[in-house]
């Protein structure tokens, strides 16, 4: 009997330290009123899915309201409900901005910058979709490094933020942890640039056949 009990102990035991790595490393995506839809059902869906693998199982994906309401609507009528909000206690190892049409009252929320900010100090990477990268610029994220914004916007965000090197009709830019986007259908692409960045080229195009996105590609570059 002593020994059925050991091995139950033992399973316990075994589950509960399985399920603390499970949980071990957090991808955080913020929400706000009026978020863009694509920016960031993109990042839920590519990283949601690989969640799901053995290999990526120690990532959890937490969406992180900008205010203290959990409930936000995207530009289009999506709905969400966030997991946490900026004034829980986060530690993020990564982060990912999405973008509004009117970014103005984001930029000037202390709050919000200081959370990006913090989270910066220690995330392993920071991400932007689109005007995103305006919130990213103001926390000082960007300083030094190369950045796009959504295609059209560059213009402004190197007006804006002059300390940041803009990159002008890329999709993508990946500079020192930290990637930006277009934003749209093009957070795709850049989650699963990260999700390489994280696991391995192999695993990013594993997700890609899972959810068929290798479909579009194939259609655009026949």
């Amino acid at each position: 009997m002593k020994i059925v009990e050991r091995l139950i102990v033992l399973i316990v035991l075994v589950t509960a330290v399985s399920n603390v790595q499970a949980a071990s490393s957090k991808i955080g995506i913020l929400v706000f009123e009026g978020f863009l839809t694509s920016d960031v059902t993109a990042p839920i869906e590519v990283f949601g899915a690989a969640t799901k693998k053995s290999w990526f199982s120690s990532y959890e994906v937490v969406l992180v309201s900008a205010t203290k309401n959990k409930t936000v609507v995207s530009e289009e009528g999506l709905k969400i409900v966030a997991d946490k909000t900026i004034y829980d206690n986060l530690a993020l190892d990564v982060l990912i901005v999405p973008s509004a049409y009117d970014m103005d009252g984001f930029l000037s929320d202390e709050d919000l910058i200081k959370f990006i900010e913090k989270q910066g100090a220690n995330a392993s990477w920071m991400a932007s979709n689109c005007s995103g990268a305006f919130l990213l610029g103001e926390a000082g994220i960007l300083d030094g490094k190369k950045a796009t914004t959504w295609a059209g916007g560059e213009k402004g965000l190197a007006r804006a933020y002059p300390d940041i090197d803009v990159q002008y009709d890329q999709n993508v830019v990946v500079d020192n942890k930290v990637i930006t986007s277009n934003g749209g259908p093009v957070s795709y692409q850049a989650a699963f640039e990260l999700l390489e960045k994280l696991s391995s080229k192999k695993f990013s195009i594993e997700i890609s056949e899972s959810i068929q996105f290798n479909r579009l590609e194939r259609a655009f570059n026949p």
